[in-house]
């Protein structure tokens, strides 16, 4: 199982509920053609309702890693993948051989402090919300849908991004055009739907429902883009379901056969009251989520 020590010939930067993120110890660490890249390394940490949960799930660091360079490739946007660590490339000679399957070499980039969340389908809070106000995030929605319902549009609620240790929030769209300005909160908006859209054709065509993501983006200084950054529709970081038992008519636990974390969050929301530190995953959890994330990089990336 991965752990957050710090390779060798790089200094620690920062550690958040998953990744931890690393830089240069000198000009002379072996980066060659990465300019001043840094290091992002997925660990095999799981984190569920802002809480980082104990144990972590074997190999998990190395689905999130190799599937978020898999849509990197699909996809057709600015990324935070350095130039020499673009397309997938595997073997690269500035990883670290002890974190190489789960490193990403990327480019410094001036984050937005908002989690650009897209829901195409209604789950989670979102149900919880819409059952009591006929809202998601504040966003009406038409009476009479059901758990698991494909919304008639995806819908863009954006989240502040808050310091580790702290709780996520949800924010207005107006909230974020106070946070980074007019221009760019539109472009961030614009950029997660558009993302979502490819995404989801993409994953219907593996038999997979893309429900709900969520995305993070920064400015690159040199160029002035806004880059899509971080992991990106992994199943750390998005819902993906079944489409075949999506469509079955089952009940929502059967028909949202989920490739993702819902393992660990249903029973999380089972045993513990929300209440002090959350207790120690069982064995039976944490093999039942390592097969999900293994059979979800499977299924997506075959051709």
């Amino acid at each position: 199982m991965s752990t957050n020590l710090t390779p060798a010939g790089w200094n620690h930067l920062y550690s958040g509920k998953v990744r931890d993120l690393f830089e240069p110890a000198s000009p002379a660490t072996d980066v060659a053609g990465a300019g001043d890249a840094m290091l992002l390394v997925a660990s095999d940490r799981v984190s569920a309702y802002d809480y980082v949960l104990s144990p972590g799930i074997p190999g998990k660091g190395e689905v999130l890693t190799r599937l978020s360079l898999w849509w990197f490739d699909q996809l057709d946007v600015a990324n935070h993948l350095v130039a020499s660590h673009r397309d997938g490339e595997r073997g690269h000679t500035a990883l670290p051989v002890e974190v190489a399957e789960r490193a990403m070499l990327v480019k410094k980039l001036d984050m937005f402090p908002v989690e650009a969340v897209v829901r195409g389908y209604l789950t989670g809070s979102g149900w919880k919300e819409y059952e009591q106000n006929g809202t998601v995030c504040g966003i009406s929605l038409p009476d009479g849908l059901q758990n698991g319902d494909r919304l008639p549009e995806p819908i863009y609620t954006p989240a502040w991004k808050a310091p580790l240790g702290e709780h996520d929030e949800n924010i207005s769209f107006a909230r974020t055009v106070e946070l980074v300005g007019d221009e760019d909160a539109a472009a961030i908006r614009n950029l997660a739907l558009t993302i979502y859209a490819t995404a989801a054709k993409t994953a219907e065509s593996h038999g997979l429902i893309l429900a709900d993501t969520k995305f993070e983006f920064g400015r690159d200084p040199e160029t002035g883009d806004i880059a899509l950054a971080d992991e990106v529709l992994t199943p750390d970081s998005s819902r993906y379901w079944d489409a075949k038992a999506w469509a079955s008519g089952e009940t929502p636990k059967q028909r949202m056969a989920s490739f993702d974390k819902q393992i660990v969050r249903d029973w999380l929301t089972e045993n513990w009251n929300m209440a002090g530190t959350p207790p120690e995953l069982p064995a039976e959890i944490i093999e039942r989520t390592a097969d999900r994330y293994s059979e979800l990089l499977e299924r997506m990336t075959a051709s």
